[in-house]
């Protein structure tokens, strides 16, 4: 996540440590050439010297003033290269709410971190394919009057519903287990898309299986049921893109 401007610098023990709370290291952020601190497990570096912490800025994704101790936890290094620079104080702890996690998954999770972050990710890209492709396939069979085109936009509509339903619960799972349940702004919009998606995919389900021809005119039900399907691409686009966020954040310029 950085690179220390001499690999032979050792982190100075201060004797009299300052005391930052999240307010207070919010204002050594690097703007107008100031000092560049951040926070990790409790103890505050000055990174100023760093070039890759220019400007309070680091890798277009992180921010100065903040405690990276989630975020380092995703970098190509370990906390160790933060030991190359000046500690200058000590982050005031808050203490987050504990999850009272069952015994058995508390004990999975011990054995295999990584169902602690991957479940939702690995399951997320399921869905954003079988609902763009069942728009994709539909339009096809409209274009070229391919029937195989419709019946296979059919079996990408069924795939999406199943994976849309395993992704939410795998959403859930990860909102509950590594953020506490918090109001994120991002999860807050997939949690209002994600259901209403699911639910206008089951109505087309139902629809194209009582009327296979539901899409050979294009006048009054062909219609509508086309637009139907044709709202997939908007609305998973939207929410692929905030779930995106919680990832690789876009930093204003």
């Amino acid at each position: 996540m950085l690179y220390a401007p001499s690999a032979g610098r050792k982190n100075k023990q201060v004797k009299n440590m300052k005391e930052f709370d999240s307010e207070k290291l919010a204002k050594f952020n690097g703007e107008n050439k100031g000092p560049v601190y951040i926070a990790h497990q409790g103890k505050v570096y000055d990174v100023s010297e760093s070039k890759r912490w220019k400007d309070g800025l680091h890798m277009k994704r992180h921010n100065a003033g903040k405690d990276l101790s989630t975020d380092i936890q995703a970098a190509p290094h370990g906390p160790e290269v933060l030991e190359r620079f000046p500690q200058v104080g000590l982050l005031k702890q808050v203490k987050e709410p504990e999850i009272e996690m069952p015994g058995a998954l508390s004990r999975l999770l011990a054995r295999y971190p990584m169902l602690r972050r991957h479940p939702h990710p690995m399951t997320v890209h399921f869905p954003i394919v079988f609902m763009f492709s069942t728009t994709v396939f539909n339009v096809l069979y409209l274009v070229t009057g391919v029937k195989s085109f419709e019946l296979t936009a059919l079996h990408s509509l069924g795939a999406g519903i199943l994976f849309t339903i395993v992704t939410i619960l795998t959403g859930l799972y990860t909102w509950w287990l590594n953020y506490l349940s918090r109001p994120v702004r991002a999860v807050v919009i997939k949690k209002r898309l994600s259901p209403a998606m699911l639910i206008l995919a089951i109505i087309a389900f139902i629809w194209r299986l009582r009327v296979p021809d539901v899409l050979d005119t294009l006048g009054g039900s062909g219609f509508i049921y086309l637009l139907l399907v044709l709202s997939f691409l908007p609305i998973v686009t939207v929410i692929g893109w905030f779930g995106a966020q919680l990832t690789f954040p876009v930093e204003k310029e």
